[in-house]
């Protein structure tokens, strides 16, 4: 099945009479998403294809979608399955993939131009270098095959064929035992930013020829939001000519005057900004917010896929490995690097004083501050990165890991990275006094979320988004095609595809 295609743009518009401002009164909506990145596009496509809700509305202070965590430069650009993610448990391992598998399912109902700009299929493997190394590689393969039937082991020879550059120097095998877990081809690199100007266009393209409504508002930031009745009534302010240079979506507003929306119920998808909004309003005050940058190098091509190496289980960040750059053909990038950098966003240095907003330090941080650094792997590996961080120091000082995956790299093969890389909104626990690792969805009263989604939240923004549509659906009473959902996202066989049921109304 095709959805079909309109050329690159998004037919969204605001209409003007939908502005809310203090002579018109508030405008009203069903579902107030709060977010443009690949989490919040995801839930308003889930919306718009698969409920019958009257009116949806998406807001991004940006004039673009997707210019935070989900731009092109600003991740790893990868579809983490757990396959070749060596500090994922197979239980997780499990249950991410059906979770990421969404996004190839998805990619199956685009047309071919609109499929290619999204998703790309290149061989991936995990590469063990060392005795130790290639012997847990080994006995995680036997583990996770049955699992994953597209794996394949790889002894050096085969790694050479693969990825002559890894497992070759001047043209001859590398002399220390190498082993990996290979996946043939598949899609396994994604741009995330192409991704979410999909979904915004595929979400119009399922309300087309019907009295259903959505609206995307650019160039919009949520001032507050105050419950009112059985909804909310959110205070936006318009950034005067945000929208206009934007090549997804064209608003229609009057920058001049705040506006006001009555929404029935808001997800706010805002990665760090999730958690800074939710405690403006009292909420998620038992968490702390620790930012963890990511940095990168580019070479030039030397690599056909993605090459991961072999987490250490003692570090809570990844570790680092080189793929082919979806934006820059012809260059393969490296990394991350891990920073602890006190900003919500990298390279807005105004993001600092949200930062302090976000990182309530306290005893409860400080305690966790120093779990980490009495780990000696965990405090030489953040002195490093710091070092990473020196212009002069960090390509001679990258060398050497990046020498783990190609051996014959040589230092004028590296280049810094500039205006690459984002931020991880990595959360503490204050109450447990644990930094958490993953996702965190924040539900302080029923009709109101905030998720904070760090990596590997692309991978899993449609799964999310289906979390969050069951919960819009058993509130707000509106009907769900789940079959057609779960045949279209998760690839399974359903009998038929249920028919809409009639809206009932919102649950007290």
């Amino acid at each position: 099945m095709v959805i079909g295609d309109h050329g690159g743009q998004a037919l969204i518009e605001q209409p003007a009479a939908m502005v809310g401002t203090g002579q018109q009164g508030a405008a009203h909506t069903d579902v107030l998403i709060v977010g443009g990145g690949v989490c919040g596009t995801a839930l308003l496509f889930e919306l718009a294809r698969y409920t019958d809700l009257n009116h949806v509305t998406l807001v991004e202070r940006y004039g673009r979608l997707a210019q935070v965590n989900s731009r092109a430069t600003n991740n790893s650009q990868t579809i983490h399955c757990g396959d070749i993610e060596t500090n994922y448990t197979l239980e997780k391992a499990v249950r991410v993939k059906r979770t990421a598998e969404m996004i190839v399912h998805y990619a199956d109902l685009l047309d071919p131009a609109t499929r290619e700009r999204c998703v790309f299929r290149t061989p991936k493997m995990v590469l063990g270098v060392g005795e130790q190394e290639c012997s847990f590689l080994r006995e995680r393969f036997e583990r996770f095959a049955p699992h994953f039937p597209a794996m394949e082991w790889l002894e050096k020879e085969q790694i050479a064929e693969w990825e002559p550059q890894v497992a070759r120097v001047n043209g001859q095998l590398r002399p220390e035992p190498l082993g990996a877990i290979g996946i043939r081809r598949t899609y396994t690199a994604v741009d995330y930013e192409a991704l979410s100007e999909s979904f915004v266009q595929q979400a119009q393209q399922a309300v087309s020829g019907s009295d259903r409504r959505l609206d995307l508002r650019l160039g919009t930031t949520v001032e507050a939001i105050e419950p009112e009745g059985e909804g909310f009534r959110v205070r936006l302010r318009v950034t005067p000519g945000a929208g206009a240079a934007s090549a997804s979506a064209r608003q229609v507003a009057d920058p001049e005057v705040v506006q006001e929306i009555v929404a029935r119920h808001v997800v706010v998808n805002a990665g760090a900004h999730s958690l800074l909004m939710a405690q403006r309003m009292g909420y998620g005050l038992e968490y702390s917010c620790l930012p963890v940058a990511g940095s990168f190098y580019f070479t030039p091509d030397l690599l056909r896929g993605k090459v991961y190496t072999v987490q250490n289980d003692k570090l809570p960040f990844a570790a680092i490995h080189g793929d082919p750059d979806v934006r820059a053909p012809g260059k393969t990038r490296f990394g991350p690097t891990a920073l602890l950098l006190p900003l919500l966003e990298r390279y807005k240095p105004a993001s600092f004083w949200e930062f302090l907003q976000v990182l309530r330090l306290d005893w409860a941080v400080l305690a966790v501050f120093w779990q980490l650094l009495k780990i000696t792997d965990i405090r030489n590996y953040i002195l490093k990165n710091l070092l990473f961080e020196v212009p002069w120091l960090r390509r001679r000082l990258f060398l050497a890991d990046a020498r783990k995956i190609v051996p014959g790299m040589q230092l004028q093969d590296l280049s810094f990275a500039e205006g690459y890389g984002g931020v991880r909104p990595q959360l503490i626990n204050k109450q447990e006094r644990r930094l958490m690792l993953g996702e965190a969805r924040l539900e302080p009263i029923p009709g109101l979320v905030f998720n904070v989604t760090p990596s590997p939240g692309g991978t899993c923004c449609l799964g999310n988004a289906a979390i969050d549509l069951e919960a819009i659906v058993a509130r707000l009473g509106c009907s769900c095609v789940r079959n057609q959902l779960a045949q279209e996202l998760y690839g399974e066989a359903t009998a038929g595809v249920a028919e809409l049921a009639p809206q009932q109304p919102i649950a007290s």
